[in-house]
């Protein structure tokens, strides 16, 4: 059986999926980035490897996307963010026109054409403040972990309004918050709200549509998901579980099977391709 993998180098956590023939997901792996993005991907598809029971040796063909995506030695292609997250959407949700991706350090809102390709995109990771670090540092600040944010937000009985649209600002801000009596729950209830403004500026300078679908890591906190869903006041997608995480990885998995099959028809050689800086 020919298997193809999707590896995303995100800034913060490489996720890896392997897909079947019939595009079943075999196995996943998840493992925090680091500094060594090639020794990341490798122990992340490892994960996933074992958890499909499989040698690397038996896959017949790799396609890395993420930030990192150019590290990866053994990889076959490689490919935007913006483009595994579009294939990946697309296949868990067929009607996807518009896609946010929040992830640790940067934010992404794109609108796609009747094929599933990227029509127009926008970008925010020039500050913290738009990215899923700015909810991490909040909840470093307030003495709580990253995956005490949802728990924490849950239990909020109104917003604490965070306006600072600088990181270091904010920071100030939680810290001022906190002397006056705040609870965390309702600060970071505030700092979730003050990430999902940022979100719908950058979905409506792509001229959003629905269906919407929201992957990335940050997703994965219900409160960040009920909120835009307020703000846009329309029902969105949401992968279920961790898949939320993987999307852009499977993505990449499924371009990578679609890789495949042009290199075999057209009679060419499974090559890969050299890391590069």
């Amino acid at each position: 059986m020919n298997y193809t993998a999707g590896i995303d180098v995100g800034s913060t956590y490489t996720k890896a999926v392997i897909l079947s023939e019939d595009d079943r997901q075999v196995g996943r792996g998840l493992v925090k980035t680091g500094f060594k993005l090639a020794d990341a991907a490798e122990r992340a598809l490892q994960q996933a490897c074992a958890q499909a029971s499989l040698a690397q040796s038996d896959l017949a063909y790799t396609a890395t996307t993420g930030y990192g995506r150019f590290q990866v030695p053994f990889r076959n292609v490689n490919v935007t963010d913006l483009t595994a997250s579009a294939r990946g959407a697309r296949f868990l949700f067929p009607n996807t026109q518009t896609i946010l991706d929040v992830g640790g350090q940067t934010m992404k809102a794109s609108r796609l054409d009747d094929h599933g390709r990227v029509r127009s995109f926008r970008l925010n990771d020039k500050c913290a403040a738009g990215t899923g670090a700015f909810l991490e540092k909040t909840a470093h600040y307030l003495g709580f972990t990253t995956e005490e944010i949802g728990p924490l937000a849950a239990t909020s009985k109104e917003i604490v309004a965070i306006s600072g649209v600088c990181a270091v600002f904010a920071e100030s801000e939680v810290i001022n918050h906190l002397s006056q009596g705040a609870s965390p729950a309702d600060i970071m209830h505030g700092a979730i709200f003050s990430l999902v403004d940022r979100s719908i500026q950058l979905l409506k300078r792509v001229q959003m549509e629905p269906e919407f679908t929201l992957v990335g890591g940050i997703l994965r906190f219900e409160t960040m998901v009920r909120v835009i869903k307020e703000k846009l006041g329309a029902e969105v997608n949401v992968p279920p579980g961790d898949l939320v995480q993987y999307t852009a990885a499977l993505g990449a998995a499924l371009l990578a099977r679609h890789r495949l099959k042009k290199v075999r028809e057209s009679g060419g050689q499974v090559a890969m391709l050299p890391a590069t800086a």
